[in-house]
């Protein structure tokens, strides 16, 4: 009996850790980019799955750039990836390029190695670059926590928008309050963002210790 309540203390820890949004330690080595920065590593190409490089400025449109970090079997992507094609979709309209971005070095070689991001693509339907960051090196530059992660640019490179995609990210039909949407909206209207920060939520970007 006893045996059987550490092994539920064990998983239970492991599942937790899986979830925490970056260590006290990663957030003091990769503190988060702040609202009105500029996008970092512009040029630092990544190849996509379609084995072409592709950098954040070849990704950009003239309205700006949505970064999304992103993986192929957290839960929470799992749950949010239903709307990255509306989101996606949305953005193009209004000029903004949007790029998926897999960071999790940890993981290459298992869940997250570049066949599985291409079979993850094709069976989720991607319609957005979808690209592998070698040794979370763009995660490390934007301080990236989460799996999702979300990060809008304006035409001039400067971050208005950080967080999570929406408030609800088990049910699309129930969410209240669309924060990415409404975000894409503003900025695609010339408005201002009324809210331009929420908290990142989903699994802990898988670095390299």
């Amino acid at each position: 009996m006893k045996n059987l309540g550490f092994l539920f203390i064990a998983c239970t820890a492991l599942i937790l850790s899986a979830f925490t949004p970056g260590t006290e330690e990663e957030k003091e080595q990769f503190p988060t980019i702040e609202l009105g920065m500029g996008m970092p590593l512009m040029d630092y190409e990544m190849l996509n799955i379609d084995n072409e490089k592709l950098s954040l400025s070849g990704v950009k449109q003239q309205n700006g750039t949505l970064v999304v970090f992103s993986c192929n079997t957290c839960p929470f992507v799992i749950q949010w990836e239903d709307r990255y094609d509306d989101v996606s979709q949305l953005a193009n309209r209004y000029g903004i390029g949007t790029a998926l971005i897999n960071s999790n070095e940890a993981k290459r070689d298992g869940d997250d190695s570049f066949k599985n991001m291409q079979a993850h693509a094709k069976e989720a339907n991607y319609r957005t670059p979808y690209l592998v960051d070698e040794s979370s090196k763009l995660a490390n530059a934007f301080g990236a926590k989460t799996t999702p992660h979300v990060f809008l640019f304006d035409s001039e490179n400067v971050l208005v928008y950080a967080g999570s995609i929406d408030d609800n990210s088990k049910d699309k039909d129930a969410v209240s309050e669309r924060y990415l949407i409404n975000a894409l909206n503003q900025l695609g209207g010339g408005q201002e963002i009324t809210v331009n920060q929420t908290p990142a939520k989903g699994c802990s970007i898988k670095r390299i210790k």
